[in-house]
């Protein structure tokens, strides 16, 4: 299906109330709450529209893995998310071998990133796609060195 989106995935957590305070923290909208099963869900985006939905499941400690996904934002926004993370008591890591002093642009694509993690670990990400031609062979770069072969 060419036009299919992703609407919703899900991850794991071993604490779902400290799952919830934290997704909350970084200003997703709880849609609801199931607690005989253990399970919350986050709106993305507008949740008005109810087009993308975070699942977070509580598992045991030995049945716990690790994931990954990332949050679309706007490159405007994307420059904001080191001070947006840190007054949230969140660090941005380093990604791809380089550190979190700017996104890291994977040049593929063209998109630049910033990494977190939540409180158990799983990875996160905020991403925006970047204007210009893919430039596969610089790999992933910081975007100071992007802006500076996007020149050429």
């Amino acid at each position: 299906m060419k036009n299919a989106r992703l609407y919703e995935t899900h991850i794991q957590t071993t604490n779902l109330e400290e799952a919830i305070a934290f997704y909350q923290s970084i200003d997703l909208e709880l849609a609801f709450v199931l607690q005989e099963r253990r399970v919350a869900f986050f709106w993305l985006g507008d949740s008005s529209k109810k087009e993308q939905m975070l699942g977070i499941w509580e598992v045991s400690s030995e049945h716990f893995r690790k994931s990954h996904f990332a949050f679309y934002i706007p490159f405007e926004e994307l420059l904001k998310v080191p001070s947006y993370l840190a007054q949230k008591g969140i660090e941005v890591t380093a990604s791809f071998g380089l550190d979190a002093s700017e996104p890291v642009v994977h040049s593929w694509m063209p998109a630049a990133s910033y990494y977190f993690s939540d409180k158990d670990g799983n990875s996160l990400e905020y991403i925006t796609v970047l204007q210009g031609d893919p430039i596969p062979e610089l790999g992933a770069v910081h975007l100071s060195k992007w802006e500076q072969a996007n020149k050429r």
